[in-house]
């Protein structure tokens, strides 16, 4: 066998390319890696096949492949090191995967939704990977949205960097470690990959992109997807940016180009985008067939540049093999496959009963008594706002929690540093992250880009690492960029990877109206959209003391919470507190009773609390006792507390700022109806927002948002019932 062959030259010379001495660790003798990197090619390949007649055989129930893509992942899968880099791929990475090491049972596993799966446990449809041994981080079915996380990854280990507190607290990180992440070139429309470089770049962050083109987001070619057909011409100018562009089915030239790439981002210079040209050989996927949309000229082209045989071809013609060696390795792969494929045909499917584990964290649990202080407060010094008592937590916390980051659009005093001293600083519109900048430093409170899915997306990617990001959304209004990443990805990370991950975070939102001039765009009160969501926490204080208790539960415990913050509230005279102190908590799901009363029942929260109290005192007067019941925590809420005071009253009214239809209100309305009807006295009885949006005219606001006058005549009505 001649060692000095065409192939092993280009490997010798690839190696050569200012490659860090990290990346030569393990790195296997020439012929044995070019081998080793056939075998995963035609591994991966086989695998596809073998899922593609399973599917027919109606003993799987979906399938997507990565044929086509083989040379350039598992070119990747070489230049980058299992369980020290970290891997956000797509769903065509199987030849990355499996190069990472993760086994061919592992990913059949997947494919017949075992529960031993470990993507995904039979949760996810297959191909959605991730290992968290190979720190392969669980992969979603919306294209784009690891793209922002990969960056939140590679950014938490900058800011481990940078806080000598972090090294103290977390463990893990790498000084060289690098972040991949892949997409198709339809991927590559979506604006969070847009984001994702653009933060990337400025930060000079280790993330090496991958675009995977084969010329088709399913049936749409790339040309119409992209301005002049070429994503990279593009971005040629992005600051700090590697890029380059390989052929992808020429697994030689993928292997040189990820090298320089992966080289480039370990030695910090930024980060590092590969173009790499493609092909797909199978329609999108056993649900598309691409013979409606592509000529067969077309396809039999692209079969001329199948990485699979080329490779093959190309390693007997060069001496690194011969056709018997190679037919041996196919025949090892070929049993290997049908091996691994019985043995998942014949494993165990989750069971039933599992279905709502990992919702919410099984290990903290935000309800328990770990986290009521409540009935042992001691309240000291002068009375504060909502704002005060917010902004008070949030310093304690992140003095005890080195992790604590808090970032967003305004959130800092200055970005600028060298004016913090001439100037009084912004910390937030509501001043809320006042001063924190100025005493923990850039590198734990810092602005955002205006993004919101910027935000949310990079604080998912940092969490899944270990820091804990306390994000604010500027207005609730302005949340809807975001509700990609918190409706597909922070809510359901832990579930659909059965536990493997998560990420804690806190996503805090002012919201509501009552504030003159808010309009359209600067009062709306979308609870509903939100409490829906499984696996998110929707917290929503009415006072300061209760804001402080609730944020630092947020911030403690192990799940993503959305706070909710109302403006209006922020700076009431009614609502202040005194300081309970640095370690007072209350849990969720614990409603509040405000007032006591014997004729009927009011179950409110937010706005709507201080509405209801002066309601009830007006009310009073015509001889009508109101209980009161302050939710407090809206996911999840204290039924307890529900069942308590609709027993003792019998008559309920559910009042609250979001709109009367579908809103959040209805819900509580239907289940009390449901569950305690032979303790009614009259129908449950709503006071909501009109079925319209808040408008500008201070006339119009009042006539569409509930008021006091609201709540008082709701009361009277229910109680003549």
């Amino acid at each position: 066998m001649n060692s000095e062959t065409k192939v092993l030259r280009l490997v010798r010379k690839a190696g050569d390319s200012s490659i860090t001495e990290a990346t030569h660790e393990h790195e296997l003798p020439d012929n044995k890696l070019l081998l080793e990197m056939y075998r995963t090619m035609y591994l991966s390949r086989r695998l596809d096949d073998k899922e593609i007649q399973l599917k027919g055989q109606n003993r799987i129930f979906f399938q997507i492949s990565g044929a086509g893509h083989e040379a350039i992942l598992t070119a990747a899968g070489v230049a980058l090191k299992a369980g020290y880099d970290w891997f956000y791929p797509y769903y065509r990475d199987r030849a990355l995967c499996l190069q990472l090491g993760m086994t061919p049972l592992e990913q059949l596993l997947s494919a017949v939704g075992a529960e031993a799966d470990p993507n995904s446990h039979g949760r996810q449809m297959p191909s959605h990977w991730g290992h968290s041994k190979l720190n392969i981080v669980s992969q979603s079915s919306p294209t784009g949205t690891q793209l922002l996380q990969a960056v939140g990854c590679a950014e938490a280990s900058y800011r481990f960097q940078l806080i000598p507190e972090l090294q103290k607290r977390l463990s893990g990180f790498k000084s060289d470690e690098v972040t991949y992440v892949s997409l198709g070139d339809g991927t590559s429309s979506e604006g969070e990959f847009w984001e994702a470089l653009n933060t990337a770049s400025n930060l000079k962050l280790p993330v090496l992109f991958l675009i995977e083109d084969n010329g088709y987001a399913i049936s749409v070619p790339v040309e119409v997807q992209t301005a002049g057909g070429d994503v990279s011409r593009l971005v040629e100018n992005f600051p700090s940016l590697y890029l380059q562009r390989c052929d992808g089915t020429d697994p030689i030239e993928s292997l040189e180009t990820m090298r320089r790439a992966v080289d480039y981002c370990r030695r910090r210079k930024g980060p590092a985008l590969v173009h790499a040209k493609v092909i797909r050989p199978y329609s999108h996927s056993l649900s598309d067939d691409e013979k409606l949309y592509r000529p067969d000229e077309e396809r039999a082209g692209e079969a001329e540049r199948d990485p699979v045989k080329r490779f093959g071809a190309l390693l007997i013609d060069e001496g690194v093999i011969d056709q018997e060696g190679l037919q041996k390795i196919k025949d090892e792969v070929d049993r290997e496959v049908n091996e691994a494929a019985d043995v998942a045909l014949g494993s165990a499917q989750p069971a039933r009963e599992t279905v709502t584990q990992f919702v919410f964290s099984p290990d903290v649990d935000p309800t328990s008594k770990e986290f009521d202080t409540e009935d042992r407060v001691q309240l000291s010094g002068n009375p504060g706002t909502m704002v005060d008592l917010i902004n008070r937590c949030l310093d304690t916390e992140m003095s005890r929690d080195p992790r604590i980051v808090v970032f967003g659009e305004d959130v800092a005093d200055c970005s600028r540093e060298q004016y913090l001293e001439s100037v009084k600083g912004k910390g937030g519109v509501f001043k809320v992250t006042a001063n924190l900048q100025r005493k923990y430093g850039s590198a734990r409170v810092f602005n955002s880009p205006l993004a919101e899915a910027n935000i949310v997306g990079r604080a998912i990617g940092m969490a899944t690492r270990g820091l804990k990001p306390v994000v604010e959304i500027q207005f609730f209004d302005y949340i809807w960029p975001a509700m990609h990443q918190i409706r597909n990805e922070l809510a359901l990370l832990r579930w659909r990877s059965g536990n493997e991950w998560k990420a804690p975070l806190v996503i805090r939102v002012p919201i509501g109206g009552y504030l003159k001039g808010g309009a359209v765009y600067h009062s709306q009160s979308g609870v509903s959209m939100f409490t829906q969501i499984p696996g998110l926490r929707v917290i929503y204080p009415s006072n300061a003391l209760d804001a402080n208790g609730l944020l630092r539960t947020a911030i403690r415990c192990d799940d993503p919470v959305l706070f909710l913050e109302h403006k209006h509230l922020y700076r009431q005279a009614y609502n202040k507190s005194q300081y309970p102190g640095e370690d007072f908590m209350i849990p969720f799901a614990k409603a509040k009773k405000v007032r006591e009363g014997k004729d009927l029942s009011i179950i409110t929260y937010g706005a709507l609390v201080q509405r209801s109290l002066v309601a009830a005192k007006q009310m009073e007067q015509e001889g009508v006792s109101v209980e009161i019941i302050d939710l407090r925590s809206l996911v999840p809420f204290d039924w307890d507390a529900i069942v308590a005071t609709v027993k003792k009253t019998n008559r309920v009214i559910v009042a609250h700022e979001d709109s009367l239809s579908f809103g959040y209100g209805s819900e509580i309305a239907a289940r009390i109806s449901d569950e305690l009807f032979e303790y009614l006295d009259a129908p449950v009885k709503r006071v909501c927002a009109l079925d319209t949006f808040v408008a500008y005219a201070p006339q119009l606001e009042d006539a569409i948002l509930p008021q006091v006058a609201d709540v008082a005549k709701a009361i009277a009505e229910l109680k003549a019932y």
